[in-house]
């Protein structure tokens, strides 16, 4: 199976996404690591490494597929295309698709938790909060199904909705 997280910088869905991981077992490959290993091996960040990080991240679930494996990318996914890379992998590997996006509607709490984190990703600078406003206004219709999350619910409770949602595909 194919699970896609979704949802903007900061609501928590890595957090789901680790933890989904763990209850799987399944690797989780997210696209801002790959994105500041880029930049660190010189790719210059004048450079389309954002899309070039999402490629790498189908290149590698496509290979975690391919043996028979379930796999979780763990990205913003806002735009369509991103989406339809998703389905396109979903159709080539013959599996099951499911998309969960995360959301925290409590905007006050968002705002702490982006400028609170510090994830250890080495030369990865943290979004401000005006880049996710900006990714909000412009965050894609969704036109497929997907399991929405409240992150301001413990993870322990999304965790537990996610996977009944997953095996439901299993």
């Amino acid at each position: 199976m194919l699970i896609v997280m979704s949802g903007l910088p900061g609501v928590g869905k890595s957090s789901i996404a680790q933890e989904l991981g763990r209850l799987l077992p399944a690797p989780v490959l997210s696209v801002d690591p790959v994105e500041a290993a880029m930049w660190r091996a010189g790719v210059g960040r004048g450079q389309p490494t954002g899309l070039a990080a999402y490629v790498v991240v189908e290149a590698l679930a496509s290979d975690v597929l391919a043996l028979g494996q379930t796999v979780i990318v763990d990205a913003v996914n806002d735009a369509e295309e991103a989406r339809e890379q998703w389905r396109a992998l979903a159709r080539r590997r013959g599996v099951a698709l499911r998309y969960i996006e995360v959301v925290c509607p409590d905007r006050a709490l968002h705002r702490r938790r982006l400028e609170a984190r510090q994830r250890d990703i080495d030369g990865f600078a943290e979004p401000t909060w005006a880049s996710v406003d900006a990714r909000r206004a412009n965050f894609d219709a969704w036109r497929e199904e997907r399991l929405i999350l409240d992150s301001t619910a413990p993870l322990a409770d999304n965790a537990r909705v996610a996977m009944a949602h997953l095996g439901d595909a299993r």
